[in-house]
């Protein structure tokens, strides 16, 4: 499998200037946060969280009960997220810099891992076996695959054999965890 080149960050920067530019014409991020089925009390993922839009969405959405965590394996995009949700006052966000593709989240914790337009900059392997990971027993995937051929996405995920797809949608694609061995 091949290696995945890491934005730098001059094309991060260029990232983050279209979407605020979408953000102002058409913000849909809200939206499509609330339609991922996070709900009161749940801990999610955002993985490949970019400047923190849908981490800052999550967090509204899992209350003070709830967390969020905002991953990304861009340091920039790190310090991104944290100034945003700092300004927000957002305290149920917790930031990491992903190593490698190690999340640094505990194992079995995260309710909803959700992964949107980045599938396409990740191995696949060693990714959804970290989502696998951190996802509880009864965990979810959600993965919009932006620039990747829908088709592609999920003969990867297949592959892995960790995953399953229990809804499909125009934007999205939701997995639910297989379970282990040991737990069949």
């Amino acid at each position: 499998m091949r290696m995945k080149k890491k934005l730098s960050n001059l094309e991060f920067r260029v990232m983050q200037g279209f979407m605020i530019l979408i953000d102002v014409i058409h913000p849909y991020v809200p939206a499509r946060a609330k339609s991922f089925g996070i709900q009161a009390g749940m801990t999610v993922v955002d993985y490949g969280c970019g400047p923190g839009r849908y981490a800052v969405e999550f967090a509204g959405l899992v209350g003070g009960n709830g967390k969020v965590y905002a991953v990304d394996i861009i340091e920039i995009a790190v310090q991104e997220a944290k100034k945003r949700s700092i300004k927000k006052g957002l305290a149920n966000v917790k930031i990491n810099l992903a190593q490698g593709y190690h999340s640094g989240i505990p194992s079995d914790v995260v309710d909803i891992i959700c992964a949107v337009d980045m599938f396409h900059h990740v191995d696949s392997a060693p990714f959804l076996k970290e989502t696998e990971r951190i996802a509880k027993p009864d965990g979810v995937l959600i993965l919009s695959g932006g620039h990747m051929l829908r088709s592609h996405v999920k003969e990867e995920v297949a592959a892995s054999g960790l995953w399953t797809i229990v809804e499909e949608n125009k934007r999205f694609i939701k997995y639910k965890k297989k379970p282990k061995r040991e737990d069949i």
